[in-house]
């Protein structure tokens, strides 16, 4: 009798319909090798308030708020949207800067969450290798998105942005 309550419970919970669930965490790591020294590489990027200095997608960049532990900081993108994003970490002895979008804008970037770290080392011939990872969720984070909010829109959104970003501050190194 207990044996033929478990079949008939398994099969019931077997044949429950299967409900959807919510977006996964998305990854996405670009890299560049840079003719220019690691320190000189470096110093362009931690400097918080200076990415439109080298990100072609970037019009302008603004801290808002800094202190010796936190920065927040606005970009204009070139299209005219807007991101707020807040320093997370500046370790300058192991040249890694990770920061986190705090305030997202589903129009110009869909994506609802980032935090992402760029990191600089050493390449042959006193060269940089600059690596750019991320961590994101997409711009829906319902059970069925759009596809302009979809997993595919957020990977190419955060895969172009952090490509042109890295060619940009390579041409800005190099023509130094």
């Amino acid at each position: 009798m207990l044996n033929r309550l478990l079949l008939i419970a398994a099969l019931l919970v077997s044949s429950a319909p299967v409900s959807a669930h919510g977006p996964t965490p998305q990854k996405a790591e670009e890299g560049v090798v840079i003719a220019a020294t690691p320190a000189l590489v470096w110093g362009m990027i931690a400097d918080f308030a200076g990415l439109a200095g080298w990100h072609p997608l970037v019009a302008a960049c603004t801290v808002a708020a800094e202190t010796a532990s936190n920065a927040e900081r606005t970009l204009t993108l070139r299209d005219g949207g807007m991101l707020v994003e807040s320093l997370d970490e500046l370790d300058a002895g192991g040249r890694s800067l990770s920061y986190r979008l705090i305030k997202p804008n589903l129009e110009a970037f869909p994506v609802s969450f980032y935090s992402a770290t760029l990191t600089v080392s050493g390449a042959p011939e006193n060269g940089s290798m600059v690596r750019w990872s991320a961590r994101f969720y997409r711009g829906d984070t319902g059970n069925y998105p759009p596809e302009t909010l979809d997993d595919t829109a957020a990977q190419t959104a955060m895969a172009n942005f952090m490509q042109a970003g890295l060619a940009g501050l390579k041409e800005k190194m190099e023509r130094r």
